[in-house]
């Protein structure tokens, strides 16, 4: 089996692969091979040079990687097939001899996949390090100058020799991000037979599928006319973006997360009153939901967005959060 991953070696993306690879049994003799963007790994997919393929979806922090997203909703080809979820911690990493002295007052630049460097904003200012986007961390610390700190996994320090100036310097410790392997639309079914087998037992907790709606019609409460459709089937919608359609101006596609699988007769339904409704519908994946708590959905109370209000706020606050 042959699996690419946005690369080079050290990504979070490759320790995902690394992860994924362990946990689904593969064969010790599977093949990782790091390719230099999101649209390579899809194609490697699409045309068969590769079996599988692994990217990055979802952010806590940072929210959808928007380049993943567009790839699969544009992508007739590929699909998701199952995720992986992995805890996210940065550290920061120097050229050896720049960790101190005159080496470290020399660094003048931060350098990270735009991801890693807007969860380290922190670190990034209180140094007054100039950021610098790469294409991912690990080529980031890869290419580290003797004037740059780079953000990364842990991993990325042996792999490239470097030291370390800090650990964790993420802004938000417990950061997660989603990561999906990637298959053929053909091989699909195929590629969940096994895992759909092994589902019924123990050790996963139900089926997530990702969902593009276009509506046909669009105007006043489409919206809330296709989500009245979820909440008829008692079919849980844990997330919903939306996508500009390429060709038309003020006209979106939506993306919806919601828990269960295509094959189950619930989502069966939904989808039929959809496009019975005349809506545009793709799966653009299904996975089984690894146990341990619903991954990035679930908000806590002291999480919300800071000047959020509640029904109890008295009339002031609710007046200023909400500007009425």
């Amino acid at each position: 089996m042959k699996i690419a991953y946005l690369g080079p070696e050290g990504t979070f993306t490759h320790e995902a692969v690394r992860r994924w690879a362990r946990d689904a049994g593969s064969p010790p003799d599977v093949e990782q091979a790091p390719l230099a963007t999101v649209r390579d790994v899809h194609d490697a997919v699409a045309s068969g040079a590769a079996d599988r393929g692994v990217v990055a979806i979802e952010s806590s922090v940072e929210g959808y990687v928007v380049p993943s997203l567009d790839a699969l909703v544009g992508s007739p080809d590929v699909v998701a097939v199952d995720e992986v979820v992995l805890d996210i911690s940065f550290d920061a990493f120097v050229r050896p001899g720049h960790a101190d002295g005159a080496g470290a007052a020399g660094l003048r630049e931060a350098t990270a996949h735009p991801h890693g460097l807007a969860q380290c904003t922190r670190f990034v200012a209180e140094r007054h390090l100039l950021p610098v986007p790469a294409s991912s961390n690990a080529a980031a610390c890869r290419d580290l100058a003797d004037h740059q700190v780079a953000f990364g996994p842990r991993l990325c320090g042996e792999l490239y020799g470097l030291e370390t100036l800090a650990t964790g310097v993420e802004d938000f410790t417990g950061a997660r991000t989603r990561f999906v392997v990637l298959s053929r639309r053909d091989d699909a079914v195929a590629a969940w037979a096994p895992v759909r087998t092994a589902s019924a037992g123990a050790g996963r907790d139900g089926w997530r599928t990702m969902l593009a709606v276009t509506p046909v019609v669009t105007g006043p409460g489409v919206l809330a006319r296709v989500t009245a459709e979820f909440a008829e089937r008692g079919v849980n919608m844990s997330s919903l973006v939306e996508r500009p359609l390429k060709v038309r101006e003020r006209q979106y596609v939506f993306v919806v997360t919601l828990d269960g699988a295509p094959w189950e007769p619930q989502v069966r339904d939904l989808f039929a009153a959809l496009l019975g409704a005349g809506d545009s519908l793709k799966v653009l994946g299904a996975f089984p939901v690894a146990p341990g708590g619903p991954g990035l959905d679930g908000v806590l109370p002291d999480h919300v967005p800071t000047g959020s209000v509640l029904g109890q706020d008295d009339d002031a606050t609710l007046a200023r959060g909400l500007l009425w």
